[in-house]
């Protein structure tokens, strides 16, 4: 056993060697291997250098030569342009030369002026001088001979052309005013033409009386009754006051409520056809009365609102609509006014392009505040107005119906426009009545404020007090002056005087020659 571990020891031993042999033999050929091929690498880098070298070299040298044709040809060019701006350098410094010899003529020249101008301002201020010494000697002289100072003849002179000023923008205000007024009365004449020609109406109305006939004088006793219980018992009814006087044969009413006024009538008129009075028989009567006229007032309110075509107007403004058909102003009528009014405002609106319906509406109702007038302290315009508010009507008709007599200023054409339309039915011949106090009243107003003015000799008024002439002395107006005396005299008579349609104002002026032969 330990000869055949011995042996086997002995092959392995020897196996090592060989295989230490055997390697040491591949790693030194693998060395020679080695060496050769890396000479012959070293042979070819070698080879391939000295060619690389070459190409280099030969690279090289002809990028040389051309970076040296490039620059030779980029000297050649700046060289040229070299020349050039040389070339351009000589001829602007030749004009530079040119210009500072022209600067230098211009120079001595603006010297030689100068020094001329010095000469001649020295002999202007001599010669203004002499001048100022010559005009004071001839103001001196001119205030000897006219024995006038400077100030007396400035305000002279300029007193002079205050008044050609004053002629010549009289004569100019003239020619406007009359070109201006002719224009606005040719288009307002043609409208209102117009207006009129579409609607005619009766120019006179039935007139409102307090006096009842009676068919004799007996009567008055019964109307009186026993201890005056049958004209309390009338009183007490109707509310008015009734006056049984020394009148033959007739009886009054007093009553500032038109409606109450109407009432009374009604039921006089109806106890005098009778002939039964009492008590007794006037409460039944003025029941039955008062009723008949509250249908008929809601009726004539109704058709005035359908014939005019307004819509959705209250209950309450159609009753007191009714009501102004018992209300009359200087004989006319308040509702057929109204009727005119709206009928006119609608025409005139519909040339005008305005709108027609709020047009026809504040015609209607301009008036309403008449109905109640008797019991609301205030002009009518503003009752109206703010029994109209209470309604809820548009701010434009309100204020159209506040303003329609001029007590509050116009804020719209409307405003302008119910104002000529309410003159324009309430103006017309026979339209309304006038007393004669109230004919002379005007009169005395009129010549009273034409003769306020300076220089009015005299004065008239004529046609009813619709035209005022006025007479100045010549030689204290002029021409010029007499029209803006007549426009001043116009404002006045606006601004002062209430009065329908218009008032015309003539100035004359005339100077007169008279001479005798004898």
């Amino acid at each position: 056993m330990w000869e055949t571990l011995g042996i086997i020891g002995t092959g392995l031993a020897v196996g090592i060697a060989i295989g230490i042999a055997v390697s040491n033999w591949m790693q030194r050929l693998q060395k020679d291997a080695a060496n050769k091929s890396a000479d012959k690498i070293r042979e070819e880098a070698k080879r391939e250098a000295e060619h690389t070298l070459r190409e280099a070299r030969v690279s090289a040298k002809s990028e040389v030569l051309k970076m040296r044709d490039e620059c030779e040809a980029e000297l050649k060019e700046r060289r040229k342009e070299q020349s050039n701006v040389e070339r351009r350098l000589a001829q602007r410094e030749e004009a530079l030369d040119k210009r500072m010899e022209s600067l230098d003529a211009k120079i001595k020249a603006a010297e030689q002026q100068e020094k001329t101008n010095a000469q001649l301002q020295e002999r202007l201020t001599v010669k203004e001088q002499e001048m100022q010494k010559n005009i004071s000697r001839q103001i001196d002289e001119l205030q000897r001979i006219a024995e006038m100072d400077r100030n007396t003849a400035r305000e002279q002179l300029l007193e002079k052309m205050r008044n050609e000023i004053r002629n010549e923008t009289g004569t100019m205000i003239h020619s406007m005013v009359e070109e201006a007024r002719e224009r606005a009365e040719r288009e307002a004449r043609q409208i209102l033409t117009y207006a009129i020609q579409r609607y005619a109406s009766d120019c006179t109305y039935e007139r409102t009386t307090a006096t009842i006939p009676l068919p004799n004088d007996e009567l008055k006793g019964r109307i009186i009754g026993r201890e005056g219980r049958n004209i309390r018992a009338l009183e007490a009814a109707t509310g008015v006051n009734i006056l049984i006087d020394d009148t033959p044969e007739a009886v009054v009413i007093s009553c500032f409520d038109p409606v109450r006024k109407e009432a009374a009538r009604l039921l006089m008129e109806k106890l005098i056809a009778d002939g039964r009075i009492h008590p007794t028989r006037v409460e039944e009567l003025i029941k039955r009365i008062n009723k008949e006229l509250e249908e008929d007032i809601m009726a004539a309110g109704e058709k005035a609102v359908l014939e005019t075509g307004v819509p959705g107007v209250p209950q309450a403004i159609v009753k007191l609509l009714g009501r102004l058909k018992y209300r009359y102003s200087f004989s006319q009528n308040v509702l057929q006014h109204s009727l005119e009014t709206a009928y006119f405002m609608g025409m005139i609106a519909a040339e005008l392009g305005l709108d027609e319906q709020k047009a026809k509406r504040i015609g209607l109702f301009h008036d309403i505040g008449k109905a109640i007038d008797h019991e609301v302290e205030g002009p009518h315009a503003q009752i109206g107005a703010e029994v109209l508010r209470k309604h809820n009507e548009a701010k434009d008709v309100v204020a159209a119906v506040a303003a329609h007599h001029g007590e509050v200023e116009p804020t719209s054409v409307y405003d302008i426009l119910i104002n000529a339309c309410d003159t324009l039915s309430a103006s017309r011949p026979g339209a309304r009545s006038e007393t004669t106090e109230l004919y002379l009243k005007r009169f005395e107003q009129l010549e009273s404020i034409a003769r306020d003015f300076q220089g009015v000799e005299s004065c008239f008024a004529l046609q009813a007090g619709r035209e005022v002439r006025v007479v100045v002395m010549p030689e204290k107006i002029t021409e010029g002056e007499a029209q803006t005396l007549a426009r001043d005299i116009c404002c006045r008579i606006e601004k002062e005087m209430t009065y329908p349609g218009q008032i015309k104002v003539t100035v004359i002026r005339e100077t007169r020659s008279v001479d005798y032969a004898k």
